[in-house]
């Protein structure tokens, strides 16, 4: 090595231009500009990657603690009763009642996404530790405080996470960062299932200490995982800042432009998506907090069956949604597949209702259903509502899920207290009637309107393309007639700004739309299809 190599320094700015985005190839010289350290090698982002599903880990994995130590919690507080007991699931989702409105607001305009992520780590962190904590003390109380806290930072966690995946693979393998992102999700609910008891069980036997305490250090398991979210959440930060600085990038926002009063411009089918989303998933998320003792009650199955049975609907989404992504964008029909999750999913719930059959069976069948529909209902509301009404539309949606799941959550402890099981499972028969019910309205509504929602890929191909030629059209017609023509100019020489709601209402190109699209869809929980091309 010569003296001027070593004069070098080992990191040095880009020496091409700004570029107008960061798909435009940046030198970089030194070890930044290395396979694994330049921000634009797939090796280096991939690292960011694996940070981001780390960023969200610990939140899936603490989601559903309650529901794999569901009888230890039970038994420990003295006997507690199915209802209070479903107060930890509740409690998580009442205040997301108004963050899953408002939580892209916040990150855009108040924490910003690397300081959001961060704060947002330390709250379910924080929480998750009280939650551990009234188990230490044998509190319900401090329980009951903790899962209030931790469901502040949950929904909004998941916001910044997926900012951060747009900012680093918008236009390159989004689709692809979304689907890992949500397995990683899956994973973290589907290892907590099997990984709870067996923990409780060996702190309970290795320091011959009292029930509450066991479940307290169980449960404390869930905290170092949130800890390791922090942790992720400063490492992004920094390589964020440090590719923003090379590339000349701006900050990333949220993407998500929330107006209340864009409520008033829903039309019924809108309605009808939110009231299908409600009335379904009450049928899946409280049956798995109870599934466990369920099975137990019902099958006679042991403790450790009883979890792998109750992760099977976690574990088939692992790779399901992927799946069931690919096989609905190709395909398209969405309102038919919503109907056909349905109906899978009232006989699975059929079989474990008037049936001692084996449940391993219909929980496979509930976990197919529970994915397929997921890929099918969440996008059909992009293709009735304008683009830049998304962020309100997903809004709503998630914040009536939970205060659906909320309302649930008391409804079948308080079913299962008086009555027992086999009442529970005839309330979520009667609420996939009602699923049922609403996609009918729906399909009646959307085909009295030209069927949108059902139009099959080749279909929605010839749609998308004769959007696009009208965009083409009506921008020629501008440019002709001199309306806009520096404002062109100043948008192709200018990086976009996520946080300006001009973007956010004029942008109504396809591949705008899918990224926009997708963002929310991962956002809650569902593997983003693959952007059409007409």
């Amino acid at each position: 090595m010569g003296a001027d190599d070593e004069e070098k320094p080992l990191l040095q700015p880009a020496t091409s231009p700004k570029p107008e985005d960061d798909d435009a190839p940046i030198e970089i010289k030194g070890l930044g500009g290395t396979w694994f350290c330049h921000p634009q090698k797939l090796p280096h982002r991939l690292l960011i990657l694996f940070f981001m599903c780390m960023l969200g880990f610990g939140n899936y994995y603490c989601y559903d603690q309650p529901a794999a130590l569901e009888q230890e919690i039970q038994e420990a507080m003295g006997d507690l009763s199915v209802t209070k007991f479903e107060m930890l699931y509740a409690l998580y989702s009442y205040p997301n009642v108004i963050l899953s409105v408002f939580g892209g607001f916040l990150i855009d305009r108040v924490t910003g996404v690397r300081w959001g992520a961060i704060l947002f780590a330390c709250i379910i962190t924080v929480g998750h530790a009280v939650f551990a904590f009234g188990g230490l003390i044998d509190s319900f109380l401090w329980m009951q405080i903790g899962r209030f806290i931790f469901g502040l930072g949950g929904e909004n966690l998941a916001v910044a996470q997926n900012a951060y995946a747009v900012h680093w693979f918008k236009g390159r393998e989004l689709n692809m960062a979304f689907g890992l992102q949500l397995s990683v999700a899956r994973l973290g609910s589907t290892v907590n299932m099997v990984s709870s008891e067996p923990a409780y069980n060996t702190f309970r036997a290795a320091f011959k200490t009292s029930e509450p305490a066991a479940i307290g250090l169980a449960l404390m398991i869930g905290v170092f995982f949130c800890a390791l979210s922090i942790l992720a959440g400063f490492v992004l930060r920094y390589y964020d800042l440090r590719r923003n600085r090379l590339l000349g990038l701006v900050d990333p926002g949220s993407g998500e432009k929330v107006r209340v009063t864009d409520v008033k411009d829903f039309s019924l089918s809108v309605w009808l998506i939110f009231f299908i989303c409600v009335t379904y998933y009450v049928t899946i998320f409280p049956f798995i907090s109870l599934g466990t003792v369920f099975f137990q009650d019902k099958y006679s199955l042991s403790s450790s069956q009883a979890h792998i049975v109750n992760s099977l609907v976690y574990t088939i989404s692992l790779g399901g949604a992927f799946v069931f992504g690919i096989v609905v964008d190709r395909t398209g029909l969405n309102l038919f597949w919503v109907v056909v999750s349905i109906v899978f999913t009232m006989i699975a719930h059929g079989i474990m209702t008037f049936t001692f059959l084996t449940p391993y069976f219909p929980m496979i069948l509930l976990g197919t259903s529970y994915s397929l529909l997921a890929c099918a209902l969440w996008p059909m509301v992009a293709f009735v509502v304008p683009e830049h009404q998304l962020g309100t539309a997903y809004g709503i949606m998630q914040a009536i899920q939970n205060l659906g799941l909320a309302l649930a959550a008391l409804a079948v402890g308080s079913l299962v207290d008086a009555k027992g099981y086999l009442v529970l499972e005839v309330f979520f028969l009667a609420c996939l009637c009602a699923a049922m019910f609403f996609a009918i309205l729906l399909y009646m509504f959307d085909a009295a309107k030209g069927g949108k929602l059902n139009l099959s890929k080749k279909e929605r191909d010839i749609e998308l393309a004769h959007k696009k030629r009208e965009e083409q059209e009506k921008k020629a017609a501008e440019d002709k007639d001199g309306v806009a023509p520096s404002l062109s100019k100043t948008k192709l020489a200018a990086p976009v700004d996520m946080t300006s709601s001009d973007n956010s209402v004029n942008s109504f190109s396809s591949s705008g739309n899918d990224d926009v699209r997708n963002r929310l869809l991962n956002r809650v929980g569902v593997q983003a299809d693959v952007p059409h091309s007409p």
